[in-house]
């Protein structure tokens, strides 16, 4: 008989000849080299670790690209970026260098590989990336998710019983193409006049505590935006603060893609400190305190990001998590998915949690994926990672919520809409006797459909023109 350590490598020998569909390798993590650009050559490691650098040299505009990229970028790039800003653009310009250093990492961009890189894909997207016909789908709405319409005070959505979005203010370290607040969030652009805030913070935040205050069955407050990163770290703890003087709250998560894109900001010391503060309040206080992130592909995870996710748990932070958003050309293959998993899990203490359906925003469909195929990717993700840090794929449906894929009612395949249920109203609902009982539709980018479902599409089109 052939001892164990005989059999196992038989069976290793077995399953690497059969081959797996995915084959883990550790990646161990490396900053790229930022002086690859030659906008950059000179910026010392000083520099590049200084929260303000990176903030005073944001990309904001194609002059400021041009200088950083110098001539590696043909005239047809900056071309295409000029279309899609006139025409389609719903967020403006705003890239920190972090983030682009993480686009065509391992050499000196050109022009192709620059316009295949995952991240510029959905940081800096241009008009050949849009679809040509379906740009948009014909549901498609500016505040997909209602959440304005949910507003119980400025900026804070109760959209579920037991739980609050609050939405301190509008802007960002950095502006996403495909962001689902794009009705509010950022600066206008030729395509999308955006909604504003209107009171000062001090009054938004007071409304807030006091709205909580009066509502006993409110015990998690999502802090947002925008992005909790270009609050002023003393407003920020301070509204922290008050929050964990309201007994009923029990949990508190704060939102911010900067521990990605300016993961300077969250090493900085007066808010590894200021963290550390409110952190121990939390804990002796039996409230969860805990970061989520939006990392959408394995080359934005870096050392630096790892640093500041463990500083966040050195502070006392319950858990630093990832929401990540699924996007065709960016992450929608398994393996980028579990590429993305184990870089995050396993170098950087970040731990998958959720990856959303894109939601359904103008000019959003060449990034959005059919209900069929998120269920494939969780399908295909399943048995690779520890059973508490594999994500959940989310269908966001509007007037529903988060939703696993596989929890879908009832799915027309050919027309590309699939029907949901919920077990909750909002704060919208409370009349509404059918909330619970009525199916919410959601629909699939129609370029997915067949083509009957694609000549129905259109067909609806014409009924809606006449």
């Amino acid at each position: 008989m052939a001892s164990p350590s005989q059999r196992g490598g038989t069976v290793t020998t077995a399953i690497n000849e059969a081959g797996q569909p995915y084959q883990y390798r550790r990646v161990e993590l490396v900053e790229p080299d930022w002086t690859r650009f030659p906008g950059w050559r000179d910026v010392t490691r000083e520099q590049w670790e200084d929260a303000q650098w990176q903030r005073v040299n944001c990309v904001k505009n194609i002059a400021q690209l041009r200088k950083v990229m110098g001539d590696l970028l043909d005239e047809r790039f900056y071309a295409d970026l000029v279309t899609d800003q006139q025409q389609s653009a719903t967020m403006s310009m705003l890239v920190p260098p972090q983030m682009i250093n993480t686009m065509v990492p391992h050499a000196e961009p050109d022009t192709e590989a620059f316009y295949a890189d995952p991240v510029r894909h959905y940081m800096i997207p241009v008009a050949s990336d849009r679809l040509t016909e379906w740009r948009s789908h014909p549901h498609a709405s500016r505040d997909s998710l209602h959440e304005h319409d949910m507003w119980v005070a400025e900026g804070l959505t109760h959209r579920y019983p037991t739980k609050v979005l609050a939405e301190l203010l509008s802007t960002c370290p950095q502006y996403c193409g495909h962001c689902t607040r794009m009705d509010l969030v950022g600066n206008s652009t030729p395509a999308v006049s955006k909604l504003k805030l209107t009171l000062k913070p001090v009054d938004r935040y007071d409304a807030h505590i006091n709205y909580l205050k009066a509502q006993p069955g409110v015990r998690d407050v999502v802090v947002s935006g925008g992005d909790v990163a270009n609050v002023p770290w003393k407003q920020l703890e301070s509204y922290l603060m008050r929050l964990l003087e309201v007994e009923t709250i029990r949990d508190i998560r704060l939102a911010t893609k900067a521990l990605a894109a300016l993961p300077q900001h969250w090493l900085q010391p007066e808010v590894v400190e200021g963290l550390g503060r409110v952190a121990g309040t939390a804990r002796a206080r039996g409230v969860n305190l805990a970061i989520h992130t939006h990392v959408n592909h394995a080359n934005s995870v870096t050392p630096l990001v790892a640093a500041a996710a463990r500083a966040a748990l050195d502070a006392g932070v319950r858990d630093v998590r990832n929401q990540g958003v699924l996007m065709r050309g960016v992450n929608a293959t398994s393996a980028d998915l579990l590429d993305l998993c184990f870089a995050l899990q396993g170098e950087a203490n970040i731990l998958p949690y959720y990856f959303y359906m894109c939601d359904m925003i103008p000019s959003a469909e060449h990034w959005r994926v059919a209900v069929w195929q998120a269920q494939q990717l969780q399908h295909d993700i399943m048995g690779y990672l520890p059973g508490y840090a594999t994500p959940r794929i989310i269908c966001d449906v509007p007037f529903v919520g988060k939703r696993w894929v596989h929890m879908v009612t009832e799915y027309d395949r050919d027309n590309g809409i699939s029907y949901w249920t919920k077990n909750y109203r909002t704060s919208i609902e409370a009349t509404e006797a059918d909330a619970l009982t009525k199916r919410y539709a959601y629909y699939d980018p129609i370029d997915t459909l067949p083509e009957s479902g694609r000549r129905w599409w259109a067909k609806q089109e014409q009924l809606t023109a006449a």
